[in-house]
Order: structure tokens, then sequence, then C-alpha cells
């Protein structure tokens, strides 16, 4: 069977046994009692909406969304053999590579599927923050195919280590504000800081803006939805290689095969990917989580490769905080250090988000995945290991997958292949690895934050136990 596009995406939330924990609005009562709510956005097309509360396991992925993904997809999945040889894998290492299109990221996957509903529905300008800037590249590559205006706000900090991330915005035709602006009352009071202040701006000039939406990358139901193609392609990828001797696979994006194992997806005991909110862990990951729950198979490992500096799955708390730096929106039941914590800038800024997705974080709750916290020269140091070994330059977020992967891949312990998602390229992020080539006098920071830090940022948050999680 030749790898191809899946003909729709594949929901986890039928497979999950539990409901999502309800939204609440900001708790602003005397008697201190938060409300429940949808958390839906007056705005959100109605099929987004569809497809972030229903049990539906399968949507078809539309005609002018599929057209854009067969120019870039099924993407590559390869074994990494010499990478395995230079860390001294004790079995094997697959990588899904998602770099190989104009975003340079996953984060096209979503963005063609939003523009695709938001333009259905009327909207002419999508607006959006962006910590990296892979996320604002993928909305102005997708508003440009569907017609769209775009404006981003992009963090500051990210924008200076970055500028070139802001060219490719505008010349696909998005105006780009460095995030705190002065072109919104959130900016320009600083409240908040990185993606979450960056968040506040675009949710801020949206509603204040005739025919424009807010549009999110990763933290939503929807978005993990259309990243699943990443998972599904991979199965199909391991499951269609050929038999051979030594047990690998590579398996390009025309689908090709050049030596491999019949059934390989089934000899994958890891899935590892990196997470910020989660749309990237999300799309390699609960696809085998699906798939292993319809087939009453135990699932793999799913293991989430989260910033040390934003540690939020492996040191934060379960409870209900907001999703940007307004405090206007829905709390929602998440993993979080706490939005008021001064994350500091950082290459990887993808992942400095102060929270997880809701579907992620409660599938953390109930043991259903896994995380480990990478720090950021253990990241690019694992970047450029794998450049030098597969010839591929990895995004510094993506790194912090790679050097989780080759962390279990190393270990004698581990049960089956790694699967490791290499979320997207490191072309615009050489200023990173050169200062973690270089060293001297000014090396890359690798600050977590303390125990005291995350208790203040965490100070008078409700836990999700403490007010009931489906109620």
């Amino acid at each position: 069977m030749t790898p191809r596009v899946p003909p729709a995406w594949r929901s986890v939330l039928p497979h999950l046994g539990y409901p999502l924990p309800a939204d609440r609005t900001p708790d602003r009562s005397p008697d201190r009692t938060a409300q429940a709510t949808t958390g839906i956005g007056v705005n959100l097309p109605l099929e987004l909406v569809r497809q972030s509360i229903s049990n539906t396991e399968r949507w078809p992925i539309p005609e002018p969304v599929a057209q854009q993904y067969r120019r870039y997809r099924p993407t590559p999945l390869w074994r990494a053999r010499q990478f395995e040889k230079a860390i001294d894998a004790t079995v094997p290492v697959y990588v899904k590579y998602e770099g190989g299109n104009i975003s340079g990221s996953h984060k096209l996957n979503t963005a063609l599927a939003q523009a695709h509903y938001y333009r259905r529905a009327g909207v002419a300008e999508l607006v959006t923050g962006t910590g990296a800037g892979q996320w604002g590249t993928a909305l102005a590559a997708a508003c440009a195919v569907f017609g769209l205006r775009c404006t981003v706000f992009m963090v500051a900090g990210s924008l200076r280590n970055k500028p070139y991330r802001g060219s490719l915005m505008r010349l696909l035709g998005a105006t780009v504000h460095a995030s705190p602006s002065e072109l919104t009352g959130i900016g320009a009071r600083g409240t908040g800081n990185g993606l979450s202040l960056a968040i506040g701006e675009a949710v801020e000039y949206a509603a204040r803006t005739d025919g424009c939406a807010f549009a999110i990358g990763s933290g939503e139901t929807y978005s993990l939805l259309h990243q699943s193609v990443i998972g599904l392609e991979a199965i199909e990828q391991l499951d269609s290689a050929d038999s051979g001797a030594d047990g690998g696979a590579d398996c390009g994006a025309d689908g090709g095969a050049d030596g491999g194992l019949d059934g390989a997806a089934d000899t994958v005991g890891v899935v590892v990917g990196c997470l910020g909110a989660g749309s990237n862990f999300g799309g390699i990951a609960l696809p085998f989580f699906a798939d292993a729950a319809a087939t009453g198979r135990d699932a793999p490992r799913l293991v989430a490769a989260e910033s040390s500096a934003c540690p939020k799955l492996t040191r934060g708390a379960y409870a209900y905080d907001f999703t940007d730096a307004t405090g206007t929106g829905p709390m929602e039941a998440m993993y979080t250090v706490g939005s008021r914590l001064p994350i500091p800038e950082s290459h990887s800024a993808g992942l400095r988000f102060h929270g997880a997705a809701k579907l992620i974080s409660a599938m953390r709750h109930h043991g259903q995945i896994e995380a480990v916290a990478v720090g950021q020269r253990d990241a690019l140091r694992a970047g450029a290991l794998f450049t030098r070994t597969e010839s591929v330059l990895p995004a510094p977020e993506a790194g912090h997958a790679l050097a989780a992967a080759a962390r279990l891949a190393s270990r004698p312990d581990t049960q089956g292949a790694v699967l490791v998602c290499v979320s997207g390229h490191g072309l615009l992020d050489l200023a990173a690895y050169d200062r973690h080539e270089a060293g001297g006098e000014h090396p890359l920071g690798d600050d977590a934050p303390t125990a005291e830090q995350l208790r203040a940022a965490m100070a008078g948050l409700e836990h999700v136990a403490e007010l009931g999680a489906g109620r």
C-alpha cells in the first residue's frame, strides 16, 4: 500500500474514556464561584466548534484543504541510522519530518484548515500572536492561499533574534507587529509576557476590527485534530514499508520505501514530539493512541518534550488558567505554570507558552501521556548532532524532541523503536546555532524557574480537582 494524504482527520475524543473539563468564565464574583461555559468564541466557525466538542471520530478533509496538503504531503519518514550510531541507540529511531513547506513547520496543517473555514464563514482578516514565528508564517501563507488579510503580533525578542521570520510573513502579505506594541491597550500596558502577551494583543485587535477574527494555532482541540495527518501518515508509512533484513524503513514524501519491515508501526514503543501548547506532539502521538484504543491494543509510550524554561507538564499544576494575557476570555483546565510567570527569552520561543492544551492536559492528568523537560543547550546540541548525521537542520523547538528521543533510544530498558517528529526546519534559526557553537563570553542561557517563582505565578489558581473536572 502506497502512503497517501489521509482522506480524513482522526479525533481522539471518542477514545478518551472521560469528558474534557468544561471551560469557566473568569472568577470575579464575591463568593468566588466560577461558572461553566463552552469557551467557544462567538466568531469561531461552526465546523471548528463541532470539531472541538463532538465524539465523531473521522472528519473528512475539505477538498480545498486537501488540494493544498497534496502540495507537500505526505511528508518524509525515515530511519535515522547515522543519528542512532552517534547516540549509541539500543533501538531504531524513526523520524517524521514536517519542515518541507513554505512555513517550515507542521503549523501549516491547521492554518490551511482554519483559513478555509473562516473564509467560508465570511471573515476577511485573521489576526494571531506568534512566538518563534512558525505559526505566524503558516497563517500568513494560508491567508495568501485563501484570499484573507493577515495581521501578526510576534514576540519582540523572537523577532529580533529571527528577523527573517518577519520578512517571510511580510513577503506573504501579512502585517507584522513586534509585541508588546503601542497598537493595543494591553501592549501599551505591558501586561503579561512572551507569547501570552502577543496572543492578548491579537485578541484585543480582533475584538475591535470589523471583519476580523482571532486564530490560534496550537492549543485548541480542533487544531490538534487537524494535525492528526502527521501521525496517520506515519502509521501508514511504517506499515507499508517493504520487508528487509535489518528492519529499517525509509519512506519519502512520495511514499516509496527503501528496505523496511512489514507492520513496522507495531514495533514502535515510544512516540516523541516537542510541546509548546500541544499541536505538534498531539499530531504525531494521538493517532497512535486512537489506533491502539480502536483495536484493543496497548498504545506506545507517548512522550511530550517541553522546555525546562516553561515546564507546565513536569512542574506545573492542573488548574484553571487564562490562555492569554488579557484575562477576558474563558479559563481552561490546563497544566500551567501560571500566565503571570516571567518566562526568560529563548531561541525556542515556540515552546514558551505557559499552559498546555486542555486535551493534552487531560490526558496527562489521566496518565495517558508522559512528559520530560529539556534545556535549551541540550536541545541545540541534539539539533546540531542531527544536522551533522542526518543532513537536516531542525528548529530549536524540534531539538527538544530529538534530545528526549536520544535519551530514550539510548536506554537499555526502552522497548520498541522510537518515533520522533521533527516539527520544523531551523534555517531561520541559525543565530541560535551560532551562539551554541561559539559559546565564549555570551553563551546561551538555560534558565528554569525556581520553585518560589512557580509558587508565586500559580498562587490563587483553582485546581481542577477542587472544582470538579466535569462540573
